[in-house]
């Protein structure tokens, strides 16, 4: 296989081998311009996976302490009951926002699929 003709962003040449049959390696070859940006956002999104069960330990822990507070007379249990309501909905919160990832990268993925089934019919044609 051959190497890339691109140039890198120093001004030198592209180190990797180009992709069958073209010049381009998948980086710099200008018909892959939009599944690069499509992967680039999608390492955004995903980027955050590990906050939401951080997060999740983090109340845990809170409600763990909170109840132990309460059990043993140092908290007040009225307000252990609101602190509580408040960090439940704290976690719904954070289930919302891991559904709402999912559904953005399924339409990715669906997106993609729809872009090669494009490509292999115009091939195909």
């Amino acid at each position: 296989m051959s190497l890339c003709a691109g140039i890198k962003a120093d001004g030198g040449r592209c180190k990797a081998q180009a992709t069958r049959n073209s010049q381009w390696c998948i980086g710099h070859d200008p018909d892959q311009a939009d599944a690069r940006r499509r992967r680039a956002q999608k390492g955004g999104r995903r980027g955050g996976r590990g906050r939401p069960q951080a997060e999740l330990a983090d109340i845990k822990r809170r409600l763990l302490r909170l109840t132990d507070d309460v059990l043993d007379g140092t908290q007040n249990r009225a307000n252990a009951a609101v602190a509580s309501q408040l960090l439940n909905t704290v976690i719904r919160a954070v289930g919302v926002e891991l559904r709402v990832r999912e559904q953005l990268e399924l339409i990715d993925r669906v997106e993609e699929l729809e872009e090669i089934i494009e490509r292999q019919n115009k091939r195909g044609a």
